[in-house]
């Protein structure tokens, strides 16, 4: 990991998503040209009654203007109180923190699996990729939720000119069923074609893709999702099991491992 920088910035944008997402932008940030998709940033929340920082997964950076762009949804008192900042507002950022993705191979078939909140971090690996001359028609980008105010942004997707396949249990948008169903049947569908898997959503489908992964011999990343109270490694506070013993810190070691690597 490099090295850490805790920067005050502000608040540049505050986009209502609707239905409790929300999307913040900041800047500048002096550390925003390590950022990398997979990356999170730790944000300090300006009230005595929380005390630890929010880890927050990368959405979107700008390096000309120095901006970088979170995505979230309001689940408890941290999100709550990040979902009320407001343009001009001063942010505390630590970051970019843990390890991103890698990079596929130019012939491979990028397949990208989105669960829920998360999105972003899919989203800002589609967008790097698309920008340094990937063929977005070679990533095949699935987003499943419950139902259709899960899937948020979609026309942003649409634009980057990726094959985008929402996906939700009730039919409500796209397909019905499971996004990991959706992602086996195009797999199975090319068969000698090389695919590489991307994923980051709740703890389920998660496990669903690993399984999926090691079953098709497909290779691929998971992002992890866990509480990172201290955000570098310290704190052990988001320990996981890997398959061949042992543990690691999802905010140090993590939060991308390989298919295979965690005991999910």
């Amino acid at each position: 990991m490099s090295k850490i920088n805790s920067e005050e910035t502000v608040v540049i944008r505050r986009r209502d998503l609707h239905n409790d997402y929300y999307s913040l932008t900041f800047g500048p940030l002096k550390g925003i040209s390590r950022c990398r998709p997979g990356h999170f940033i730790h944000v300090k929340l300006p009230t005595s009654d929380i005390f630890f920082r929010r880890a927050m997964s990368v959405a979107s950076v700008n390096p000309e203007s120095r901006e970088l762009e979170i995505i979230f949804k309001v689940f408890g008192r941290g999100t709550t109180r990040l979902a009320r900042f407001r343009s001009g507002d001063p942010i505390d950022v630590l970051g970019p923190l843990g390890v991103g993705f890698s990079k596929p191979k130019k012939r491979e078939r990028v397949i990208c699996v989105a669960g829920g909140i998360g999105f972003p971090p899919l989203l800002y690996l589609a967008t790097s990729l698309v920008a340094a001359g990937f063929d977005p028609k070679q990533i095949e980008f699935f987003y499943g939720g419950r139902s259709a105010p899960d899937i948020i942004e979609r026309q942003r997707i649409r634009k980057l000119g990726v094959n985008f396949h929402p996906v939700t249990e009730d039919g409500s948008v796209g397909k019905k069923g499971l996004v990991t169903h959706h992602v086996a049947e195009l797999i199975e569908a090319r068969p000698d074609e090389k695919v590489r898997l991307y994923a980051c959503g709740p703890e389920g489908m998660l496990r669903s893709t690993n399984q999926l992964g090691l079953d098709m011999g497909v290779p691929g990343e998971l992002a992890l999702e866990a509480p990172m109270p201290c955000g570098i490694g310290v704190c052990l506070g988001c320990v996981v099991p890997l398959t061949k013993g042992g543990y690691a810190r999802v905010c140090y070691d993590g939060p991308v491992f390989q298919i295979g690597e965690v005991a999910l």
